[in-house]
């Protein structure tokens, strides 16, 4: 089984090549450059790295979402495209939960935040049943004072371990985040605190073997909430309706 990933939901940059339980390659960035100017060089270098023949791919996982509007919208268009020309399948791997799956065998929860502004974070809560990547809260915008509350109301047996933060959400939210959350607090450590289309291509491999993979003509990232310019757009229709 070989698959190709991308993940551009976030600030980073990120494309890796899996082959059974091998990572053949794998490029990421988190520097300055907007993915439209990044993602195709990357694919291009590692396919040309590892010396790879596209089309022997198997299907093309993507970080579908949520994360950035635009960063989506690019990540799923190279992905789509891809498919269309491969004649391969997409795996839609949820953003949240590919960043939880780095942290393979933690024990306790696991919280990716991803920042999504207006004081709010995209954030998923799981954790580890031995191999398996269990959701507690499924991938959702919530405030980060809602999220403390949450976490404090949980059952001891899902909090004693304590919980383990990542996510580029920590950059406005983490300061807050540990001092009202009334559990063991932690942050992952850099390697592992951003996405990576490694991790994408590892869940996407589970996600394949149980048969969640979508023809590439069907697929459509996932956005949990509506853009600025559209929220701002019907925010101007409603004024404008009531004047």
């Amino acid at each position: 089984m070989k698959i190709l990933a991308i993940d551009t939901s976030g600030l980073t940059a990120s494309v890796a090549c899996l082959e059974n339980d091998n990572i053949l390659a794998e490029y990421t960035v988190n520097y300055k450059k907007t993915h439209s100017q990044t993602i195709l060089p990357m694919l291009d270098e590692i396919a040309r790295m590892i010396e790879l023949d596209k089309s022997t791919v198997d299907a093309i996982a993507v970080a579908a979402g949520p994360g950035s509007f635009t960063g989506l919208r690019i990540g799923s268009a190279t992905a789509k495209g891809l498919g269309l020309a491969l004649k391969k399948p997409i795996i839609e791997v949820p953003t949240l939960a590919a960043m939880a799956y780095q942290l393979y065998g933690a024990r306790g929860l696991i919280c990716p935040v991803m920042d999504a502004r207006r004081q709010q974070v995209y954030n998923g809560i799981y954790r580890f049943a031995g191999d398996t990547l269990v959701t507690v809260a499924d991938q959702r915008p919530i405030a980060a004072a809602d999220l403390a509350r949450e976490i404090n109301s949980m059952d001891a047996s899902l909090t004693k371990d304590g919980v383990i933060f990542l996510g580029d959400g920590l950059v406005p939210c983490g300061a807050f985040l540990k001092e009202h959350i009334e559990v063991p607090v932690s942050f992952a450590p850099p390697h592992a605190c951003r996405q990576r289309a490694a991790a994408v291509a590892a869940l996407g491999a589970v996600y394949y073997k149980e048969g969640k993979a979508v023809p590439a003509a069907d697929h459509t990232p996932i956005y949990l909430r509506k853009s600025q310019a559209e929220q701002e757009r019907e925010r101007a229709e409603q004024k404008n309706g009531h004047t």
